[in-house]
């Protein structure tokens, strides 16, 4: 048992690590796609501040995680690994195909599956599942709105300022953009293994009540900035050109309203995603010039995605724990 332990604690960190190299397009796409940055110096920078996230918005996001969608009573290592091992399979194949779908709810479908193979459907807390699907419809609108009404504001307040100076201005601000979104991602993304490896120490009577202890903290934001400083560039190339053509201040203001966005809900304890938040956000400034600048038929591939996300994970962690379930 302890030999297994310590093997789900592993998957649970490379979930980590894959978290951080899907998503490391979140934390730099529009940093790239602005041409600020070189994709190597904006991934550095992701990455520490992916790091230091977690260690500043609380662990409400882990507590959810951990105790809100499966009662930790009925959680087993078998459900851990089954959950775990949906989400990344789910992860691998949508980094093959390039789609920036959510690993935080692939992982969500993998607990609602795992559990359901596992305990069966009295496992289920749907008042969690009801909190996870409120991060999943907020997230990408007001990603959206936030961003449109920021890149409005400046579109209105630099209107009479040259172009070059606009962008030599909102150029150096992305640097700040960039950086708070990074933080917020590690906030909320690297919170989700925090609160799988709290319950395999529970299982294990390591910890005797749901908590996470500061070497979890660290154990997860090493896995995660790591992932993200290898990020995946097949889907930084579908966040950063793919979706609108982006001018600095547009990145700025997707980057500014996404952030604020998944920093309130972190704080909330709603396990969000930073895929749909920066998404709706670079969907939200490329609309402020003209509606037809945005690539809608990308957006709806990735909008598909996501809807699909929940249920493939689910059905993936449904299958494999009970295979794992069948080996006893």
């Amino acid at each position: 048992m302890i030999a297994l332990a310590i093997g789900a604690i592993v998957a649970a960190l490379i979930f980590d690590f894959l978290n951080g190299f899907h998503d490391a397009a979140n934390s730099i796409a529009t940093v790239v796609g602005t041409r600020v940055l070189k994709p190597l110096p904006a991934v550095g920078i992701a990455a520490f501040a992916n790091f230091v996230g977690p260690f500043l918005f609380g662990v409400a996001v882990a507590t959810t995680i951990g105790k809100g969608i499966i009662n930790p009573d009925f959680v087993t290592l078998n459900i851990i690994i089954g959950a775990l091992t949906g989400a990344i399979v789910w992860d691998i194949v949508t980094w093959i195909l390039g789609l920036p779908t959510s690993s935080s709810h692939a992982l969500v479908g993998g607990i609602l599956g795992a559990g359901l193979a596992g305990a069966g459907s009295k496992a289920v807390i749907f008042g969690g599942l009801q909190t996870v699907v409120t991060g999943i419809i907020v997230s990408p609108i007001a990603g959206l709105a936030i961003a449109f009404v920021i890149a409005l504001l400046i579109m209105k307040i630099f209107a009479k300022v040259k172009p070059r100076t606009v962008n030599s201005i909102f150029g150096r601000l992305q640097l700040i953009s960039s950086t708070y979104f990074s933080l917020t991602h590690g906030a909320n993304d690297g919170q989700k293994t925090m609160g799988i490896i709290a319950l395999i120490l529970l299982t294990q009577g390591v910890i005797t009540k749901f908590s996470i202890p500061s070497y979890v903290i660290l154990m997860a934001a090493t896995a995660m900035s790591l992932g993200t400083f290898f990020g995946g560039w097949r889907i930084v190339k579908t966040m950063a050109t793919k979706i609108t053509n982006l001018r600095p201040y547009q990145g700025f203001a997707a980057e500014t309203g996404s952030a604020t966005i998944i920093a309130s809900l972190a704080w909330a304890g709603v396990p969000a995603s930073t895929t749909h938040a920066i998404s709706g956000g670079i969907m939200g400034v490329g609309a402020v010039r003209r509606l037809s600048a945005v690539r809608w038929g990308v957006g709806k591939r990735i909008v598909w995605a996501w809807i699909i996300t929940i249920p493939a994970g689910a059905a993936v962690s449904f299958v494999i724990t009970s295979i794992i379930n069948g080996l006893k």
